[in-house]
């Protein structure tokens, strides 16, 4: 996503919201180490335009349900907190497949929670992409998604019509969905799933 936006000419200006510094230098780019248990009151956000939020982790990862659903929901909805709240225009989330805030499954719970949350804050546009399994490159290997990028050759064929949702999807093809949608700035609500998202990401 990053390295998407520091390439559009459509975007003078970068700013990168990360615990840690990351090992990228660019003109564009400017980079604020950040904690995260204190967003709200984060000093000096600049005035942007449109705000791409990825973040997410893994209950493994996380450690706990409840630390899960710190990072994928407390720290989600109160970005889109301060992001409202300095005026940005658009606010663009990756969510999940299955994303379902009546989901008898903890993870698509949680995920549909967070959407809702953010569909309640006031922006001019809404945009929330619901990707199937991500393939790409990786510091933790996730044997769900690198056993399905091995599968992908062999079963993508029979995915079609309504099952066409449910394809791996590489990660490069939803941040250039996302980047395409936000350049668009259609206003409202709007949500893409994986087939929707390869779509834009083709055009």
């Amino acid at each position: 996503m990053l390295r998407r936006l520091l390439g559009d000419p459509g975007y003078d200006r970068v700013t990168v919201l990360s615990r840690r510094e990351l090992p990228l230098a660019h003109a564009k780019l400017t980079q604020r180490l950040v904690d995260f248990e204190h967003l709200a009151q984060l000093a000096d956000v600049p005035r942007v335009h449109d705000v791409f939020c990825c973040l997410g982790t893994t209950i493994k990862q996380a450690g706990s349900t409840d630390a899960f659903r710190k990072v994928d929901l407390t720290y989600v909805v109160e970005l889109g907190r301060v992001a409202a709240r300095h005026r940005a225009s658009q606010f663009l989330l990756v969510t999940a497949l299955g994303a379902d805030p009546n989901s008898r499954v903890f993870y698509s719970r949680v995920k549909g929670e967070t959407e809702a949350a953010v569909r309640r804050l006031p922006f001019d546009g809404t945009h929330i992409f619901r990707p199937s399994f991500l393939l790409g490159a990786r510091a933790e290997r996730r044997w769900g998604e690198w056993l399905a990028g091995l599968l992908t050759p062999l079963v993508s064929w029979a995915l079609v019509g309504p099952l066409a949702r449910y394809r791996p999807i590489p990660a490069t093809a939803v941040a250039q969905a996302m980047v395409r949608v936000a350049r668009e700035a259609a206003g409202g609500a709007h949500v893409y799933e994986s087939d929707a998202i390869r779509r834009l990401a083709a055009r």
